[in-house]
């Protein structure tokens, strides 16, 4: 093999080498300089991510493939690791006040998060089951260390120890769907998967079944989402914000392709699947949210449902419910930053402050604040003419164009179930009497506030780009 044809077969994967050669610089960075390099550390984490971003943005147009088809650049992947770099880079910047904690002066984080982004980008490329393994372990032990990072605490190492043995649980899994799959398809490529399984045999169902089940776990869906509230709370609110964004586009990207390109000849099998997932996902979400007392609970039961309302789309089956999915993730992760933004900013006294009771009368003592936070909220129930309501009426018009009229009618009702928790909060805010005043917000806490809101505000004026460059990724996939 030629220096040029070795170079060519690299240049796919040429984003990830050097996120991986720029993770491995930072650890000597910070195993030399010590704890006192942990800002620069995550400054330069940051750059990093935005470097990758840009190698992503330039690669040639088109589909590319590499290590024998194993690794696949298209729309497709570009749209979410692009969406999956902007959920790691904001989430750094909104951890800065964690680290800046003479206590929490842990450089590792941001190398971690690095690693965790390293995976996802693998992830969301990855043509075979090898690939999609090896994506996705690399995204989660970087996770499972990260939601125990804050040593002292004993809900953060008990986060980190529920995810990390059910983490182990559904990886398992996955590799045994993985294997079976191989075993009754003689292949691991998705390509020859489709191939191979027009015949449909029962086995390649059951495997089909056990690597579903694992991905479910990954995008916290129902039944495999017990984590999720208790992971949510325990973990570090800036860890949490991590949780709720760039991990959900790996997930929900490995999900959508692995469906729409190694099983398109038995959709009917894999579609009842999505189906019930989703059903009992929007659920779940919607009714086990309205007895919570704390912020990132509530905000754990809401992702559920919103992992729920996204696979309505997938569970289409078809262009247009793939468009769906990816327009739905992306303005998710638009709402959930910037909720987190507004969660992070909640602090009395120098103490973080998470009950939803803690939100009383923040309307009188800091109105914009407010504001943006009751516009993050309207959207998540999805009420027009936000961001979050076209998120939901893509995937719902994808689905009923597929004939899933009554998965979109339990949506439609999940959603009004949704909007009354969400709904209670901003009565909290607006109409109950206020406690004492807020500490200043943090300059890097308003700038992802304001680009989030006005963002999630403005949406409307203007989806084109958006959704015509989801359209593009979602054709690709076909």
């Amino acid at each position: 093999m030629s220096f040029e044809s070795a170079g060519y077969q690299l240049l796919p994967v040429l984003p990830e080498l050097v996120l991986a050669g720029g993770a491995m610089v930072l650890l000597m960075v910070g195993a030399y300089r010590g704890p006192q390099t942990t800002g620069l550390v995550t400054a330069l984490a940051v750059c990093l991510l935005i470097l990758t971003g840009v190698l992503e943005l330039t690669l040639p147009a088109g589909k590319l493939t590499t290590f024998g088809g194993s690794f696949i650049v298209d729309d497709f992947a570009r749209f979410l690791k692009i969406l999956a770099l902007i959920g790691s880079g904001v989430t750094l910047i909104l951890s800065s006040e964690f680290l800046s904690d003479p206590s929490r002066r842990i450089f590792e984080y941001a190398i971690l998060v690095l690693l965790s982004t390293l995976g996802m980008l693998v992830l969301i490329s990855a043509g075979d089951l090898i690939m999609l393994y090896l994506g996705l372990e690399l995204m989660s032990l970087a996770l499972y260390v990260v939601a125990s990072s804050n040593r002292d605490n004993l809900k953060s190492t008990e986060a980190g120890l529920k995810y990390f043995v059910l983490g182990a649980l559904s990886s398992g899994m996955l590799l045994y769907g993985a294997s079976l799959i191989y075993g009754f398809t003689g292949t691991v490529s998705f390509a020859g998967i489709a191939v191979a399984v027009k015949t449909g045999s029962i086995g390649i169902v059951f495997g089909l079944v056990f690597l579903l089940a694992g991905l479910c776990f990954k995008v916290s869906a129902v039944p495999f989402h017990m984590w999720t509230p208790d992971v949510y709370e325990g973990a570090p609110t800036p860890v949490t914000a991590f949780f709720a964004s760039a991990p959900k586009v790996a997930a929900l990207a490995v999900f959508t392709r692995v469906a729409l390109t190694a099983f398109p000849g038995i959709v009917p099998q894999w579609q009842q699947i999505v189906v019930f997932v989703s059903i009992a996902s929007m659920a779940l979400g919607s009714f086990a949210a309205i007895g919570q007392k704390n912020i990132k609970r509530l905000m754990a039961y809401s992702s559920i449902g919103h992992m729920g309302f996204a696979l309505v789309g997938l569970a289409a089956g078809t262009a247009e419910g793939a468009q769906g999915v990816l327009v739905y993730i992306a303005i998710y992760v638009a709402m959930t930053l910037g909720s987190f933004a507004v969660i992070l900013s909640m602090k009395r006294n120098g103490q973080h402050v998470e009950q939803i009771s803690d939100f009383a009368g923040l309307s009188r003592t800091n109105p914009l604040l407010a504001f943006f936070f009751a516009m993050f909220l309207f959207s998540l129930a999805g009420i027009p003419p936000l961001a979050g309501f076209f998120a939901k009426f893509y995937v719902f018009i994808a689905a009923i164009k597929a004939g899933l009229f009554t998965l979109a009618v339990i949506g439609v009702l999940s959603s009004v179930v949704g909007a009354f928790y969400y709904l209670t909060i901003i009565k909290v805010i607006y109409f109950d009497e206020p406690l004492a005043k807020l500490d200043p917000m943090r300059l890097e806490l308003r700038t992802v506030l304001a680009v989030a809101g006005l963002f999630n505000i403005f949406f409307f004026v203007y989806p084109g780009p958006l959704v015509s460059v989801a359209t593009v990724a979602a054709k690709s996939l076909f």
